[in-house]
């Protein structure tokens, strides 16, 4: 080897990174202590920016396209060096490549649920996860306080710290929302896009990065307070208790299952339980006291002992929750058998059961 191709060796003539990854932000041209010659190419690519850095002071920043490394292109390296007649001979310094594409797809979640005071819940535990995609903006301040002097700087290498802070800003702006739980599911897009302009001066500011979209896929509560929910809609769903028991009565009646045992004698019992004790209350609040005793001055006369499988019109009526004179029309036009007792009406449980089976 003569002496020209050791020198030529050791001087760099192209600087270029033709990156073939997908998560790498920032890459230093590795020089292997070679010097940058007079008249060097400088190769920058689409979504690239090239920071040349000598003796730990930033120089002269090149976007996308072909330059040659001349005293004209580099001022702040000709200041630096104190070149008093220009670029002439080889140089020394360090040139990073940046990646200014936007990386996409990157998840943020809660470690530890947010504390909420939420109108419908009280104080309730909810955590959230989602995605965001950014980019960087400033690349000197992203290479002085993120990446520093690291040669393949990716994105992994900082997700813990993007996801803290994107975390930290989401917890204080939903806190401060105002939002209840429920309603946080049909505001996703419109919360994500409110973080923006709260998440974006900080970034910039100290990482010199943008948050261009900030995606929250799902805000979750415990499971003990989801169960609440469900037993909620749960009893919306059946809606008027009484009405509820007295179709279910109804239901067991028209298929035979009716009489003295089985699931319709037990609805039938719990309708007329319920029946009964709703007109107590009613009572006391109409009075403002409790009804009186059997025996008292006042009561009503002491209901007549009855089998159970005989009714009277008026127990049909709460049966059927209907009023006892249509149930005394249909005795008396013939549909609903009955046994006429001095004034009194008595009805079978068959007769009842046939009625309904019409």
């Amino acid at each position: 080897m003569g002496i020209m191709d050791f020198i030529k060796g050791e001087l760099l003539e192209i600087l270029e990174w033709q990156d073939d990854s997908r998560d790498t932000i920032a890459w230093r041209f590795p020089d292997n202590d070679a010097a940058i010659k007079n008249g060097a190419q400088l190769i920058v690519r689409e979504s690239q920016t090239a920071q040349f850095v000598y003796l730990g002071q930033f120089g002269d920043t090149f976007g996308p396209g072909k330059h040659t490394l001349q005293t004209e292109n580099i001022p702040v390296l000709t200041r630096l060096k104190g070149w008093k007649y220009g670029f002439q001979s080889p140089f020394k310094a360090d040139c990073y490549f940046v990646n200014t594409r936007l990386f996409t797809g990157n998840k943020w979640g809660t470690s530890n649920p947010i504390m909420l005071r939420d109108p419908d819940f009280g104080i309730v535990r909810a955590r959230a996860f989602g995605t965001y995609d950014f980019k960087v903006t400033n690349v000197q301040t992203f290479l002085k306080e993120v990446s520093g002097s690291d040669h393949d700087f990716r994105v992994d290498e900082f997700a813990d710290t993007m996801r803290s802070r994107v975390v930290s800003i989401f917890s204080e702006a939903l806190a401060q929302s105002g939002v209840p739980v429920l309603d946080v599911a049909t505001r996703y897009s419109e919360l994500g896009a409110a973080l923006l302009p709260l998440i974006n001066p900080i970034m910039g500011t100290k990482y010199g990065l943008e948050i261009d979209s900030f995606i929250v896929e799902n805000v979750s509560v415990p499971p003990e307070v989801e169960e609440a929910i469900d037993k909620r809609s749960a009893m919306s769903a059946i809606g008027n208790l009484n009405d509820y028991v007295k179709y279910q009565m109804g239901q067991g009646m028209a298929s035979g299952e009716g009489g003295g045992g089985g699931a319709a004698g037990m609805a039938s019992e719990m309708a007329i339980g319920f029946a009964m004790a709703q007109q107590m209350m009613q009572q006391t609040n109409l009075t403002g006291t409790p009804p009186p005793l059997p025996g008292q001055p006042g009561a009503p006369a002491a209901p007549v002992a009855q089998s159970p499988d005989i009714l009277d019109p008026a127990t049909v009526a709460r049966m059927l929750g209907v009023a006892e004179a249509d149930v005394m029309a249909e005795i008396e036009a013939g549909n609903l058998a009955a046994k006429k007792i001095g004034s009194a009406h008595r009805i079978t449980r068959d007769a009842l059961d046939a009625f309904l089976a019409r």
